[in-house]
């Protein structure tokens, strides 16, 4: 049987020569750069920019992993263009201000790389696609000859994990993304279109940003937690199976790694994955942090609807709004895909619970993490099950 190599490196921390023989050492298990690119080759580095972070907060991909993998492959004869569709509404603006904050502009301006700006939107055909046939993708990508997702190792509020595939939701050109929130709420369907868009998107590299990830209510009201690795691989589905090994999170329990299974891409262990680097036995996490999910669907046809939906009430996670943080500034508000919150007499937000779909955009996009994920005492037992 054919293996899928996975290549996983030490890398202490964030200085500049340590990460990048570290991409370097990767690019050779690996193969070597000329196995993926050529030279002249249009290069997006689809990194990780949900919001305006600092690098430090661990929500975005960190700007020196950025700059060392743009530095070597313009090194080898590349054209680096670095980009993302961020949360929210999808503008020049919008994009400014998040390649600003999160120390994007400055490393590209430093290696010569280029900050994608075209803000128009492609309706592509996904013949592949499962739940999506036709996707509003960035122009972008029709720019371009070749792709490398550059995530961040996280936990995720709705989809336990984010990691190389789910990155390239960032494909999925500005408020289309939560109208997808509101067509698929429930953890299968989504995390299906999750892997039908990564398809669409063809990386041939997926790089991971583990030198410092981030645990708990991810995937921006988390705590970053020191990791200490590079990690990469010709395929995202199991570098993501990788990813949740070394946080001693059983991949099988991770949505989107669920549908690779379930579609064949992967067989959710070891068992068709070639380790190059460490050994990942020794580097494993026992005590990261994840949140415990658990999707209602397992109920469906099970029960009759009125004992799912008290079900539903007691085991689903909620927003909760702290409102002594909030800062009012409404993008919550702006962002909820079913428009199900409102601001009361102090200009604080509330949500109708009975209409949230738990898709946890909200909790994303604060800019303060003055909502946090409630979960049930009986989710949580339920979860363990």
């Amino acid at each position: 049987m054919n293996k899928t190599k996975v290549s996983v490196l030490k890398c202490k921390d964030y200085d500049y020569e340590k990460v990048e023989k570290s991409i370097i050492e990767s690019f050779e298990n690996l193969g070597g750069i000329a196995k993926y690119i050529e030279v002249g080759d249009k290069v997006l580095l689809k990194i990780n920019l949900l919001m305006k972070k600092r690098p430090e907060e661990a929500t975005t991909t960190h700007p020196i992993f950025t700059k060392a993998l743009a530095k070597v492959l313009i090194d080898y004869g590349a054209e680096v263009i670095i980009g993302d569709s961020p949360g929210g509404p999808f503008n020049t603006s919008i994009l400014n201000g998040v390649y600003k904050a999160c120390g994007i502009e400055q490393i590209a301006d430093e290696v010569g790389a280029k900050l994608n700006y075209n803000t128009n939107a492609v309706n592509m055909k996904n013949e592949n696609g499962l739940i999506l046939k036709n996707i509003n993708a960035i122009e972008v990508l029709n720019e371009v000859d070749k792709v490398i997702s550059v995530s961040k190792l996280k936990t995720h509020g709705m989809m336990m994990f984010t990691g190389a595939v789910k990155n390239m939701f960032g494909i999925v050109a500005g408020l289309e993304k939560a109208e997808y929130h509101v067509r698929m709420p429930n953890n299968k369907d989504f995390s299906n279109a999750l892997v039908d868009i990564c398809m669409l998107s063809k990386p041939v590299l997926s790089f991971m940003d583990a030198v410092v990830g981030m645990e708990g209510n991810g995937p921006s009201g988390g705590e970053p937690r020191h990791i200490g690795l590079v990690i990469a691989s010709t395929s995202p589905y199991h570098l993501d199976v990788v990813a949740t090994n070394l946080i001693n999170l059983n991949p099988t329990k991770v949505p989107t790694i669920q549908r690779c299974i379930e579609r064949e891409l992967i067989k959710g262990d070891m068992s068709d994955i070639e380790l190059l680097g460490e050994d990942i036995n020794k580097l494993r996490i026992d005590d990261f942090i994840v949140p415990d999910i658990r999707s209602l669907d397992l109920l469906e046809g099970k029960l009759p609807k009125f004992m799912r939906d008290i079900l539903n009430n007691l085991i689903q996670p909620k927003p909760i709004f702290n409102s002594e943080i909030c800062i009012s500034c409404r993008r919550c508000l702006d962002n909820c895909p079913p428009q199900v919150i409102t601001m009361d007499n102090n200009n604080k937000p509330i949500a109708n619970l009975d209409e949230c779909i738990r898709c946890f955009c909200c909790q994303e996009l604060c800019p303060v993490n003055a909502i946090d994920i409630h979960r049930p005492l009986v989710m949580k037992l339920m979860a363990k099950l």
